[in-house]
């Protein structure tokens, strides 16, 4: 027996792997993100330390480990110090069953779907206690809205997502990514057994993603031209760089959801021997993955932020009742067909 299929093992290789790839995902998205916003804002982003900027996440953590944790007076001290714990867990665990290449998954697990959307309910519960314990205004408004969005949003994300799973029979994500082979044609983001509103479903799950993630023009989590800092205003030091980790990780687990449910995952969008196999599997996850990154980021610094009634009204107004819609057409054509 070779020493890395010893399953103890190579769990906890696979672990160390998806400790150091949430790291580095946290700490050069955010150079990334300041670059993109440099450009599309037509100034020079991060560019003093290193070559090009390439060593300021380093200069940001320092200057984030220096800074000392202090709890605000009358806080529950308890949640105020488990909340950023509680929202940097889901991510860590959800990578482990996301499959990142035929055979490079932690753990493929066959309802591996159901428990990544299990695990994002607890990041709103994290991001409510940290507000809420912080025992300050802005930070319990925040907490308010945090609640109110999420609740709104995963309606639509699981009706869509539902819509997929009753055309798959799965929700097992390497067989979901399996049930695309064969070209980009087959992906479930075009017309998937003559479904003509796949893209549609593609696009409400996608708003639905920036939402749950409370990237812009959703981020009513910070927005920090009304609310100081939202959710993070009494966090200063590491306590405040977690919870940015935190929104870095989930970035890229939404992305990778995305591109499992839609884009073939590791599969090649052109059925070529070459261009297939199990080192090219990943290659074409991490291309995906991070053009759709791209277009988190793209997003939040070309559009403004929603007010938030808006916000409701988009969701319960528009998305919900669409993706209804898909989903009763999905049902009709099912059965008939």
């Amino acid at each position: 027996m070779s020493f890395l299929s010893i399953e103890p093992i190579r769990l906890l290789l696979y672990l160390a792997g998806i400790g150091a790839f949430v790291g580095a995902n946290a700490a050069y998205l955010v150079l990334a993100e300041r670059k993109i916003a440099g450009r599309i804002q037509r100034r020079p982003g991060p560019n003093e330390a290193g070559y090009g900027g390439w060593m300021q996440p380093f200069a940001d953590v320092l200057k984030l480990f220096v800074k000392q944790i202090m709890v605000p007076p009358g806080a529950d001290a308890l949640l105020y110090r488990l909340a950023p714990l509680m929202v940097m867990a889901p991510p860590l665990i959800c990578l482990v069953t996301v499959p990142y290449g035929e055979t490079l998954v932690a753990r493929n697990i066959n309802v591996g779907l159901l428990l990544v959307f299990s695990l994002g309910s607890v990041n709103v519960m994290a991001l409510m206690l940290g507000g809420w314990a912080s025992r300050n205004k802005y930070a319990v408004i925040s907490a308010a809205r945090v609640v109110s969005q999420n609740v709104a949003y995963e309606i639509p994300m699981l009706l869509v997502v539902i819509t997929l799973l009753m055309i798959t029979g799965t929700m097992d994500l390497n067989e979901i990514v399996r049930q695309q082979a064969g070209g980009f044609w087959h992906w479930n983001i075009l017309f998937l057994k003559a479904n003509l509103l796949m893209p549609v479903t593609f696009v409400i799950f996608f708003i639905c993603m920036l939402a749950e993630l409370n990237r812009a023009p959703f981020d009513m989590a910070e927005a920090e031209s009304e609310l100081v800092a939202g959710a993070f205003t009494e966090y200063g030091g590491m306590g405040f760089g977690v919870f940015f980790m935190a929104e870095y990780s989930n970035i890229v687990v939404g992305c990778s959801l995305a591109t499992v449910l839609f884009f073939g995952g590791w599969q090649s969008p052109v059925p070529i021997a070459l261009l297939s196999g199990p080192l090219w599997g990943p290659l074409w996850f991490l291309l995906k993955l991070y053009a759709l990154v791209f277009t988190v980021m793209w997003i939040r610094w070309t559009f403004p932020r929603t007010q938030f009634y808006g916000l409701l009204n988009l969701s319960w107004k528009i998305l919900i009742p669409i993706s209804l819609f898909t989903l009763l057409l999905t049902s009709v054509q099912l059965k008939v067909f």
